[in-house]
């Protein structure tokens, strides 16, 4: 590197003249393009910025600048990308942009829709319908070509579209032949109407009309039409199921304690079924209900303050009386 201030000047000014750029001054002597700016007259610069832009219109127009100009210009015209002209001539990307108008140049948006395009036109488009109507989906097809799946869509005729979704599948009836006859022997053998309807394929109402009212265990046909309103009660009329309990006894063990899911579990019913057979003003309130089933032990404050005085924690001592912890500390 000069040391020497007037050396340096001189040597930026004589390299200058010689035609070098200031980058390239800068680069030799090892400083910056601002000293190498500083040490060269104005009026040189600006002398040398014309002369280059009279350079750069001279080589524009050369016959070798035009044809280069031209080429460019119908390459890109006709869709190629900028990269596939700079392959197909042999220049850069930054020289095909150069040789193009502003107004010429495509955006990113036009430039991306027209390469879908070019893409899809690659496609082999008869190859592409015939492995459709073989089954592959347009999904497949994409992945295969390395294309979207909508461009495999607008190269498919719309009457070869399929549904979308699986196929369906054609149902199998397993459905016998509904014999009135047979219906009413197995009917009248015991077997239930819902049986019957599920293995002939058919509804329950289908084989309530096959099967004479007379024979029909269930309500009548006009109470079965109509359902019974809300507010009926038990007993006002109907057909009432036949247990194994009296009304009586189911009473007299309500009475005695037991719960109306005991008795049901001992009669094979609902306990809903009990409930009805049971008065309103006999019925248990929730309350009670809840401690007639879960009696809370008779554990008092005294009891619980011994224990915890022994050490017990809260969870043995609810472990050794049967309560909560929460009860516990609530009565202690």
């Amino acid at each position: 590197m000069v040391r020497d201030v007037k050396v340096l000047s001189a040597l930026i000014r004589r390299r200058y003249r010689e035609g070098a750029s200031i980058a390239v001054v800068a680069r030799e002597l090892g400083v910056s393009k601002t000293t190498v700016q500083r040490h060269v007259p104005v009026q040189e610069r600006r002398d040398a910025a014309a002369a280059a832009r009279q350079r750069h219109h001279n080589r524009a127009q050369t016959p070798y600048e035009q044809a280069l100009r031209a080429q460019v210009m119908r390459l890109y015209g006709s869709g190629m990308p900028q990269q596939r002209v700079a392959a197909t001539l042999g220049i850069s990307v930054e020289a095909v942009v150069a040789r193009l108008e502003p107004s010429q140049r495509r955006s990113k948006q036009e430039a991306a829709r027209l390469a879908v395009e070019q893409q899809g036109d690659l496609l082999p488009q008869e190859e592409v319908i015939a492995r459709y109507v073989q089954g592959a989906t347009m999904a497949e097809l994409g992945r295969l070509y390395g294309v979207h799946p909508t461009t495999i869509r607008r190269r498919i005729p719309d009457d070869l579209i399929r549904p979308r979704g699986p196929a369906p599948q054609p149902r199998t009836r397993t459905s016998r032949v509904l014999v009135e006859e047979e219906v009413r022997r197995r009917y009248a053998a015991g077997e239930s109407a819902y049986v019957l309807a599920r293995e002939f394929g058919v509804s329950v109402h289908t084989v309530r009309a096959r099967i004479p009212a007379a024979d029909w265990r269930g309500r009548p046909a006009e109470e079965a039409s109509a359902p019974p309103s809300r507010s009926a009660q038990p007993g006002s009329g109907g057909v009432r199921m036949v247990l194994v309990l009296s009304d009586e006894e189911i009473l007299a063990r309500y009475r005695a304690g037991q719960s109306a899911t005991v008795i049901g579990r001992a009669a094979g019913v609902d306990c809903r079924t009990i409930l009805r057979r049971i008065p309103e003003t006999e019925r248990r309130t929730h309350l009670q209900a809840q401690q007639l089933n879960r009696p809370a032990p008779d554990v008092d404050a005294d009891t619980i303050r011994a224990l915890r005085a022994r050490g017990l924690t809260w969870e043995a001592i609810a472990a050794e009386t049967g309560l909560s912890a929460k009860t516990l500390r609530a009565r202690a």
